[in-house]
């Protein structure tokens, strides 16, 4: 803890009029220095520095303060850490309260050490030749100097030493830049290599101000594209979002926060005055990213790119904040744009045109499912339910709730009844409740016909997941298998969320890219699945060829029932002629249960046989 004489000790030595000047070009006027406010994107000289204040103000916002207020509000810094880095530029020593050596948090130093490494990061790409394609490259991207240096973008030059031997020779261990995931091994070789070669660096910050990790964008050719930290004591991909500590005070301000997908996106938007956007280090939100964002504001809008991949995470992120009873509302760029592209050729004031005509996530989707004729035909209709009804389990606020259900039963000509009925029969917390239910008694001898057959249904091994891991498991140690496998699976017949995450980054990159390429594409949540099936062996020789054809049996039929299982959901919503037809389809995918047979692929098996 800083003591109060340190504190007012710092503040009465800072140079006021530096500290903000590497944000806020001033010029003196008199006896204060003047500028355009940083608070408000102003342009004209409003923003007052007056040096023997030791305050600012602006008079146009009416934002003011002393250093400390400026750095908090500015950089999103909390108060102690405003009071050091003052100290820290103005060489001045601070007094703390010294706390017992046990209360120390243990993750400090590899805080500390990521803050060196970003340094370093930064030294590369400014003051070093090996940053030229860097520099290069943000001027292509028109990021300036100054707004590199606001987000302390860095380089990660090709040299694989040359960050390790800088460190050690600072005194920072290797086993510390193992832990901090800065060295890593590769190709179950002994050899340590950075994480980070010939990558544009963007550090990535806690909302405290602390270094936790970092991205890496690549220059040259390769995958992936973009690369993060990985997990360690202080980087979590799923709990963190870029751009937060800076971003935190505007979104209080403002009410509001903008979400979008990419390092790039923030940067672009932050520079526009935009100061209330953050960006989850992965595709869409995840429930813990998602829970940090009410403390700020009640309203999100997402900003997603405008294609299938960036619908599909606008939906699921849109579900993720309706759980934490937060307004959403989407915003639709024109096709083949994306935030840092719109930006920069429209500029700011048609973002604001855009972010205007917002509209609300459950409305966004509705039109969706309407442009593609989802609401046509009975079968589809079926499908439009299923994909609105994660929306409505997941609207916490009951108001916006009673909202979706009226609009829902509107377009779909489905009774409010009937949603709701679907809705309980299928939530989460009803599975619940079933399966905290003791078992059924077995069937005795005295048992009618119709008791057995229960029973044995009840007792029935269902498809789990377990086949699914096997089936997985076996792609990922032996991926020669994935095109031909592919053939027969797709990802959506996997059930298992991360297992289907794993398998469709499986199909989506070449069998002689490494695991990294992978792992780059999968969602937060599936991670931990896919360390795990990495470490799991899978057997040999004719046994792993016998196990993936059984599996992908295994996965076809599970699939083809649950077909059977939509048909009879489709079948209770649907008209006496309507019924006819979907009773005829159910028959014909009885006979194809029955043709798949036994428990191995056969087809599967006579193509790795020829």
């Amino acid at each position: 803890m800083i003591t109060d004489e340190s504190v007012e000790r710092v503040r009465e030595g800072a140079d006021i009029v530096q500290i903000i000047s590497e944000h806020v070009k001033l010029k003196r006027v008199g006896n204060s220095y003047r500028g355009p406010c940083p608070f408000h994107q102003g342009t004209g000289p409003n923003f007052s520095v007056v040096p023997s204040k030791k305050l600012y103000h602006c008079f146009v916002c009416h934002e003011s303060g002393d250093v400390f207020t400026y750095l908090q509000k500015r950089l999103g810094m909390e108060f102690p850490d405003a009071i050091r880095y003052v100290a820290h530029r103005s060489g001045i020593v601070i007094e703390e309260v010294q706390r017992r050596a046990d209360a120390r948090d243990p993750r400090q130093p590899l805080w500390d050490v990521n803050a060196m490494v970003a340094d370093w990061f930064r030294t590369q790409l400014w003051d070093e030749s090996t940053g030229d394609e860097a520099r290069n490259y943000l001027g292509f991207r028109r990021i300036s100097r100054d707004v590199a240096d606001r987000f302390g973008l860095g380089f990660a030059p090709r040299d694989p030493d040359a960050m390790r031997a800088h460190l050690v020779a600072l005194g920072v261990s290797e086993d510390t830049l193992i832990e901090a995931g800065l060295l890593v091994k590769r190709d179950d070789s002994e050899e340590l290599k950075p994480r980070f070669r010939n990558r544009l660096i963007f550090p990535i910050l806690d909302q405290s101000g602390n270094c936790t990790g970092f991205g890496g964008r690549l220059l040259g050719p390769g995958e992936p594209k973009y690369l993060n930290s990985a997990e360690s004591p202080v980087y979590s991909k799923g709990k963190l979002l870029y751009g937060l500590h800076m971003a935190k005070h505007a979104i209080r301000r403002e009410g509001r926060v903008m979400i979008v997908e990419g390092y790039f996106d923030v940067v672009r938007l932050v520079s526009a005055g935009f100061e209330w956007v953050v960006a989850p280090l992965g595709t869409a939100l995840t429930e813990d990213q998602a829970a940090m964002l009410p403390r700020y504001a009640r309203q999100a809008f997402l900003l997603y790119d405008n294609d299938m991949a960036g619908l599909k995470a606008t939906f699921k992120s849109g579900d993720q904040l309706l759980r934490q009873q937060m307004s959403v509302l989407v915003v639709t760029l024109p096709e083949g744009e994306d935030p840092d592209s719109f930006v920069d050729k429209y500029g700011g004031e048609k973002l604001t045109e855009q972010l205007s005509g917002a509209v609300d996530i459950f409305e966004r989707k509705l039109n969706e499912l309407e442009r593609n004729g989802y609401f046509a035909d009975l079968h589809r209709k079926r499908v439009a339910i299923d994909k609105l009804l994660p929306t409505l389990r997941a609207t916490a606020d009951s108001v916006t709730r009673e909202i979706y259900l009226a609009r829902a039963s509107e377009v779909s000509g489905v009774s409010r009844e009937v949603l709701e009925r679907e809705i309980t029969q299928m939530s989460p917390r009803v599975t619940a409740s079933q399966s905290a239910r003791p078992p059924a008694p077995p069937p005795t001898e005295n048992s009618t016909i119709v008791e057995r057959r229960m029973a044995e249904r009840r007792r029935a091994p269902k498809p789990v997941p377990g086949i699914e891991r096997s089936f997985v498991r076996i792609l990922l140690h032996d991926r020669s298998h994935v095109e031909q496998v592919a053939e027969h699976i797709g990802p959506e017949e996997l059930r298992d969320p991360a297992l289907r995450d794993i398998y469709r980054a499986l199909l989506a990159v070449a069998p002689d890219e490494s695991l990294e390429a992978v792992a780059s594409r999968l969602e937060p949540e599936s991670e931990e699945v896919f360390a795990e099936l990495q470490r799991e062996p899978i057997g040999e020789g004719e046994e792993v060829q016998r196990t993936l054809a059984g599996s992908i049996a295994r996965i076809r039929r599970t699939a083809v029932q649950r077909k059977m299982d939509e048909l009879t959901r489709a079948i209770r919503i649907a008209t006496p002629s309507e019924q006819d037809v979907l009773i005829s389809e159910k028959r014909r995918l009885m006979d194809d249960l029955a043709a798949l047979g036994g428990g191995s692929f056969k087809s599967f098996d006579r193509a790795r046989q020829s």
